[in-house]
C-alpha cells in the first residue's frame, strides 16, 4: 500500500515538474518585452539575428543572449541556410501556455456572465420601476 501511495507520488511530482518547467522556461522568456517583440516579429517570418537587430537600439550580441532565451524555452529554432542563420518561431510552447490559461478563461468567462445576468436584472427592474413612476 504505501509503496503504491510512493510511486503514485514520485509519477505525480515527475509530471507536474517536467511539465511545470517547460512552462516556466517559457514565462521566463516572455517576461521579457524585447523577446516578446521578437517573437512577434518571428510570427511574420523567419529572420537572422542581423534583421531582428535592426528596430531596437541594442547590439548583435545582446539580440543574441535573448535569442538563446527564447532558444532553450523551446519558442525559437535555429535553422541553416548557407552562411545565414536564420530563427524560425515554434509555436508549440505558446500553445502549451494557452492550455495552462484554459481554466483560468473559463473561471473569467463564467464571472463575466454572472455580471451580465445581473446588469440584466438590474435593468429591468429600472425598467419596471420607471413603468409604474409615469
Amino acid at each position: 500500500m504505501l509503496d503504491l501511495y510512493i510511486s503514485n507520488w514520485q509519477y505525480s511530482y515527475m509530471e507536474i515538474d517536467e511539465h511545470s518547467s517547460r512552462l516556466s522556461l517559457a514565462f521566463r522568456a516572455l517576461a521579457d518585452p524585447t523577446r516578446r517583440a521578437i517573437l512577434a516579429r518571428l510570427a511574420s517570418g523567419d529572420a537572422d539575428v542581423s534583421e531582428l537587430t535592426k528596430p531596437f537600439a541594442l547590439s548583435q550580441p545582446t539580440i543574441s543572449k535573448h535569442l538563446n532565451v527564447l532558444e532553450r524555452a523551446g519558442l525559437v529554432r535555429r535553422g541553416r541556410d548557407a552562411q545565414r542563420r536564420p530563427r524560425a518561431l515554434v509555436a508549440v510552447p505558446l500553445q502549451d501556455i494557452a492550455d495552462w490559461m484554459e481554466p483560468f478563461r473559463r473561471f473569467w468567462e463564467q464571472k463575466f456572465a454572472g455580471l451580465d445576468t445581473y446588469l440584466e436584472q438590474m435593468q429591468r427592474k429600472e425598467t419596471r420601476r420607471g413603468r409604474t413612476e409615469r
